[in-house]
């Protein structure tokens, strides 16, 4: 039997439940995981954001996850380009994907070479933007009230 190589990237800025989750369905469904965290870098480019968590210290947290075999700092734009570095079996996705023009390019790109893309529920109640949101209100909130203060 082949062993399956799981990839499941992602920023995994402000870690929470749903990026658990991922890890976690993941894993149950390969034999080895490599988490892919996005660089800084690229997040900037490729998402127009700046992570609040540096890349090394998400590489370090999405490491000590007992469900991730390897972390790999994912550096270049294209899965594809990834998917030749690491040679994974198996690439996981949120079900927020599904469908959209970029899931439908990733899937074909990636039966071209023979990487099964897999889904899961994207835990819509808790996400990074969500959190990103609440932070900066209360980032927003605080300023407004030392402005009063001062």
């Amino acid at each position: 039997m082949t062993q399956r190589i799981g990839y499941a990237a992602g920023a995994f800025d402000l870690f929470h439940v749903g990026h658990l989750n991922i890890l976690r369905h993941a894993k149950e469904q390969c034999d080895v995981l490599i988490a892919g965290v996005v660089s800084d870098d690229m997040l900037r480019a490729n998402k127009g954001i700046t992570p609040i968590v540096p890349e090394a210290e998400r590489v370090e947290i999405v490491s000590a996850v007992k469900f991730v075999d390897h972390a790999h700092l994912e550096t270049v734009p294209n899965k594809i380009d990834v998917w030749r570095q690491l040679r994974f079996t198996h690439f996981f996705k949120g079900d927020d994907w599904r469908g959209t023009e970029r899931g439908i390019q990733l899937e074909r790109d990636f039966n071209e070479v023979g990487v099964q893309v897999v889904y899961f529920p994207y835990t819509a109640h808790t996400s990074s933007t969500v959190l990103r949101r609440a932070l900066d209100a209360i980032l927003t909130g605080a300023a407004a009230e030392a402005s009063i203060s001062a």
